[in-house]
């Protein structure tokens, strides 16, 4: 059996995988530097996320030749969780590498969702949306799955390798109009003349896709752990999108009419940061800024917003904490709340508080994880 994949928890998958199958199984996964595992016949590659880098190319295309010349006989093991995409990245035939790490980045920063991020990806990839599935001929693929997608679709988790891409190339059009995205002139020409689905041809019938571990799952683990406390937790949703800031002022006006104490508020999914300063964070801490200018110094609300992969955005902390007295020690420290989220640098305003979360490495991703303490 050939074990391949990429993403953050890539390498704690192959290393789950190698306790049941032993030495039956060879392969190659590709995940983020600091998130490898000690395996035996799987081999851990790390690479740059979330823009691609050569060491993601050359290991995905070391993945490419192992799936050369299969049979219907054979059997493939796909493991995919969050950051596979830039993680496993291979252009389109045309596209230039240095083009494709610009559009990687000018979407990240854009503040599309990660629905349409993907979207885009697929048809910029060799190895998106199918196209890896079609690689490996008539050969099986057993595809497993961390979900840190809103709505757990696998075919948007590491942009869908081994899952059909069923989007009109006019959707990609689309997208980068939305956003204002410039366009490198090999991906133009791409666009220009590709229209075909290059996963087309593969028997996809024969494939079995499973969502193993998804935000919901984090979600009702928490659940459980605050109403044996004494605290009585609602779910919000395992969901939710928008802009971060704009939703933490909604999260905070949500906590504030709460009458039934303690109460924990709890909810996941991915928000977006549209950045049009140069500072520094991610959605979980510009989510708590603006959380925490909306709350106001409220007495009896707490809050805690992390990235479950131990990274928020591109930076050394998976979150960061919200107390009553966050914009009291503060304004003492000679920080102003408005002007840090103005720049988008929310990192740079916890920071000297000592409020982020820094986990290091937690080699999973299911997603951002969201608590507002209501006491």
């Amino acid at each position: 059996m050939i074990v391949v994949g990429a993403g953050k928890a890539a390498a704690a998958m192959a290393a789950a995988v190698e306790i049941h199958y032993g030495d039956e199984i060879e392969g190659l996964v590709i995940t983020r530097y600091g998130y490898g595992a000690a395996t035996k016949w799987i081999e851990v590659v790390e690479a740059a996320h979330p823009v691609p880098d050569q060491a993601g190319l050359d290991a995905a295309r070391r993945i490419l030749k192992m799936v050369e010349n299969l049979s219907a006989d054979d059997f493939v093991l796909f493991l995919a969780s969050g950051g596979g995409s830039a993680l496993m990245s291979v252009p389109a035939p045309g596209i230039d590498f240095t083009d494709k790490q610009a559009l990687h980045k000018a979407l990240v920063l854009s503040g599309a969702n990660i629905s349409e991020i993907n979207t885009v990806r697929k048809r910029m990839s060799a190895v998106k949306g199918g196209r890896f599935a079609a690689a490996c001929g008539p050969a099986r693929i057993h595809t497993l799955v961390i979900s840190d997608v809103p709505g757990d679709d696998p075919a948007t988790v590491a942009s869908g390798p081994t899952i059909r891409d069923t989007n009109p190339p006019e959707a990609v059009l689309g997208i980068l109009e939305k956003y204002r995205i410039a366009l490198p002139e090999s991906v133009r020409k791409h666009l220009a003349s590709d229209a075909r689905n290059l996963g087309a041809d593969h028997d996809f019938s024969r494939d079995c896709v499973e969502v193993i571990s998804r935000a919901a799952d984090a979600l009702q683990a928490a659940a459980i752990r605050a109403e044996a406390n004494g605290i009585e937790a609602e779910i919000l949703g395992d969901a939710l999108e928008g802009e971060a800031r704009e939703v933490g002022a909604a999260m905070a006006k949500r906590a504030r009419t709460l009458t039934q104490r303690p109460r924990v508020l709890l909810s996941g999914g991915e928000l977006t940061v549209t950045v049009k300063a140069k500072g520094r964070g991610g959605p979980n801490t510009e989510f708590l800024l603006g959380l925490a200018l909306a709350l106001d110094g409220n007495p009896n609300i707490y809050a805690l917003s992390c990235d479950t992969d131990g990274i928020d955005g591109s930076e050394d902390n998976a979150g960061a904490i919200v107390t009553p007295d966050t914009l009291v020690r503060a304004k003492a420290a000679g920080l102003d709340a408005v002007q840090y989220l103005t720049a988008n640098d929310a990192y740079g305003f916890f920071k000297p508080l000592g409020d982020l979360v820094i986990t290091g490495p937690t080699c999973t991703n299911v997603n951002d994880f969201r608590a507002v303490l209501v006491t």
